[in-house]
């Protein structure tokens, strides 16, 4: 199977690459839309603000090339700020539109919560809470814990595209959304140990099934 890394100058492509290809995946890593045509599913990566991204996106182009995917209904998936860039908007920074892909916003954790701090970012290993499985999910997964890094986080989504979640801090975190052929994990599947691996491989199930 190829799999497409969409490189928009802002994703850690390295490690998403390197674990592609551990689950026997033929791995373009490119920003030429010619290239990415010809693969099986597309991965967008992401680490920085979502204003800069979304502007790496918009100058490459790419922005449109997403939308005509996701018209296509071409398997898609969004890792950390790349599954964030699929809302349809963001606070960070700036107010920023988001590709619009799912219905919600990205807001900053606040730091409080019934008037006690607590740490951000979120970062480290939380347990997902699976509320709504996806054709491609439906075997039992092998550990219960996921790896997350961000300090932004998706609210006021449609429950109906909520596939997992973690709690931090009575704060109910979406971990997996999915609508259609796209699909979205805040936490890091490539560094998420056993259940990391399950999830990138059931999802490569899911697309090889299409």
């Amino acid at each position: 199977m190829k799999i497409g890394v969409i490189d928009y100058g802002m994703g850690n492509l390295f490690s998403v690459e390197q674990a592609l290809k551990r689950l026997g995946c033929e791995v373009l890593v490119t920003a030429d839309e010619n290239e990415l045509d010809t693969a099986d599913a597309l991965l967008l990566p992401g680490v920085g603000a979502f204003p800069d991204a979304m502007k790496c996106l918009a100058e490459t182009k790419l922005d449109c090339y997403l939308q005509k995917v996701k018209t296509e209904n071409r398997p898609l998936l969004g890792i950390c700020l790349g599954m964030q860039l699929l809302f349809e908007e963001s606070e960070e920074v700036a107010p920023t539109k988001g590709l619009g892909f799912f219905k919600g916003s990205i807001q900053r954790f606040s730091g409080m919560n019934e008037g006690k701090a607590y740490r951000v970012p979120h970062m480290g290993w939380n347990e997902l809470i699976v509320t709504n499985r996806p054709i491609w999910l439906q075997d039992e997964a092998p550990a219960k814990h996921v790896y997350f890094v961000h300090s932004f986080y998706a609210a006021e989504i449609d429950e109906m595209e909520l596939v997992a979640y973690a709690d931090y801090r009575g704060i109910k975190v979406p971990g997996i959304v999915a609508n259609g052929s796209v699909t979205g994990m805040q936490f890091h599947p490539e560094k998420s140990g056993a259940l990391g691996v399950y999830l990138l491989e059931q999802w490569l199930k899911g697309v090889a099934s299409c």
